[in-house]
């Protein structure tokens, strides 16, 4: 995008109207908590769903299997940012791909609201994933864009964002989960269809008044040639990939475990080409390939960060519903509420970390030193859950309250490193690849829930403290060496704070 879009985007969005920022931010927080309402409502009861037995309404699958399940969807969610992000920054814009994300996902929903098999899951399930890829790294880019390079706000705009995907992320598990769990699985997910459809209603609505011209420049469009050899790799590409799976399927050769490891592979391959096509692009300038070095090690923290947090809806969800005194001071407590937890702290204390950051201005911790904290807390979070199984053996049912503790500690390092790395992304991405950037953050989570489901098969009760604590340890053993590293990453940085 030219020097003089950016300003013709600022010029368009009216900078004060919402909490001291740019109106705009009004339209994406809104929108952006209606889809994480949706989103987290139905991964609050999903896990659940597919492993209770089908007399309880679940699907009745194996436990290990629902759980890996779950990480490869989510790792798939945030994979399809790519293509999200490669399609807005080349084809039709940021505006336009949150919104066909939106309709994607409302569907996807919709299905799981339908009474079925596991087909009709896998079915929801695909068109949730293409969907958020479209909405969410590209709902993020828009947020960067109504504020100019120079903006001291926007630190703590990316944290009213976020606190904004947290509020629907708290209230989600609480009544759709309640609803899920208590009532009937596809009502829940329904309920998480309608959430979808208020975000879709608040963007179509508000956007031209708030956003201006935000979300409506393509970054770097394809020329008609390129258009037309994309279009045709794509209808190959496709075609290729469904004459591949049609034999793979019948022949033995494509299995669940095969498809865990492809997506594992995939995990770490799709950011490592990303990087490389980046950096040698001839569009991206000397100083841009500077930051691009600088962006490496903070994505490889992302990863082992997002590898720990993401359990809190597989591991953790499970710990919740097996481990877990569910009957605690004459309250009886559903497993899907705890999902609540971190979006709950997050909303607690996202303006206090927003405001410190603004407080201390140019005294606050580079970027790479607010990441090695976030590791820092995310590997204590798993130290800590360890400690029921040591001290009460592993047979007998731990107080809640550890896992509060638990989801505690590990978001105090995501509001060291979440809000931080959606900012740093925006500001260290290359101009033409401002969007794919985005989805590049994105996948680091990707990367890591891909990692997760190889490795929460070797977690049991018996094996639970061996389990947090080499991940734990790790997290921790990863942001001391980020510490230690920090001065010379930020020097990569060249002049971004």
């Amino acid at each position: 995008m030219k020097g003089s879009d950016k300003q013709s985007i600022i010029a368009s969005v009216p900078q004060q109207g919402f909490f001291g920022h740019p109106k705009g931010l009004f339209t994406l927080f809104f929108t952006e908590f209606w889809e994480r309402f949706s989103y987290y409502g139905m991964r609050a009861i999903l896990v659940f769903y597919m492993y209770y037995e089908v007399s309880k309404g679940g699907l009745g699958m194996d436990e290990g299997t629902a759980l890996a399940i779950m990480s490869i969807y989510g790792s798939l969610v945030y994979m399809s940012g790519i293509i999200g992000g490669w399609l807005a920054d080349r084809i039709f814009g940021t505006s336009k791909a949150v919104f066909y994300g939106g309709i994607l996902i409302m569907l996807g929903h919709i299905l799981l609201a339908i009474p079925g098999s596991a087909a009709i899951l896998f079915v929801s399930m695909a068109l949730i994933v293409l969907g958020t890829g479209l909405l969410k790294p590209n709902v993020s880019s828009i947020v960067g864009e109504i504020y100019s390079e120079g903006d001291h706000r926007r630190d703590a705009g990316f944290s009213i964002f976020y606190m904004g995907i947290n509020l629907g992320g708290f209230l989600a598990p609480l009544i759709v989960g309640t609803l899920g769990m208590k009532y009937n699985f596809h009502l829940g997910f329904g309920l998480a269809a309608v959430g979808m459809l208020l975000g879709l209603t608040v963007f179509i609505l508000t956007k031209k008044r708030n956003l201006g011209l935000a979300g409506t420049f393509v970054a770097n469009p394809l020329t008609p040639e390129e258009k037309r050899s994309a279009f045709t790799r794509l209808g190959l590409g496709a075609l290729i990939a469904a004459i591949l799976v049609a034999v793979a399927i019948p022949s033995g050769l494509l299995t669940f475990r095969s498809f865990i490891a492809l997506v594992g592979l995939l995990g770490i391959l799709i950011p490592t080409l990303y990087f490389i096509v980046m950096y040698r692009s001839p569009k991206t300038t000397a100083v841009e390939r500077s930051r691009i070095l600088a962006y490496i090690p903070l994505f490889i923290a992302s990863v082992m960060f997002w590898a720990i947090q993401e359990q809190g809806s597989t591991i953790l969800a499970n710990y919740a519903d097996k481990r877990t005194q569910l009957d605690f001071a004459g309250l009886h407590i559903s497993p899907a509420w705890f999902q609540s937890l971190n979006p709950l702290f997050i909303i607690l204390f996202a303006p206090v970390f927003a405001w410190l950051w603004v407080k201390l201005g140019d005294r606050q911790p580079t970027i790479p030193r607010k990441f090695s904290l976030g590791l820092l807390f995310a590997g204590l979070s798993f130290l800590v859950i360890l400690l029921p199984a040591y001290f009460g053996g592993s047979d007998a049912l731990v107080n809640p309250l550890w896992l509060v503790l638990s989801y505690f500690i590990v978001v105090v390092g995501e509001l060291c490193l979440s809000p931080v790395g959606l900012s740093a992304t925006t500001k260290l991405a290359p101009a033409a690849f401002s969007a794919q950037t985005m989805s590049l953050w994105f996948l680091s989570n990707a990367a890591a829930q891909a990692i997760n489901a190889q490795i929460v098969k070797f977690y049991t009760p018996e094996t639970e403290m061996v389990y947090f604590g080499v991940i734990g340890g790790a997290s921790i053993l990863l942001g001391i060496l980020l510490f230690l590293l920090s001065g010379r990453i930020q020097g990569f940085m060249k002049g971004v704070k």
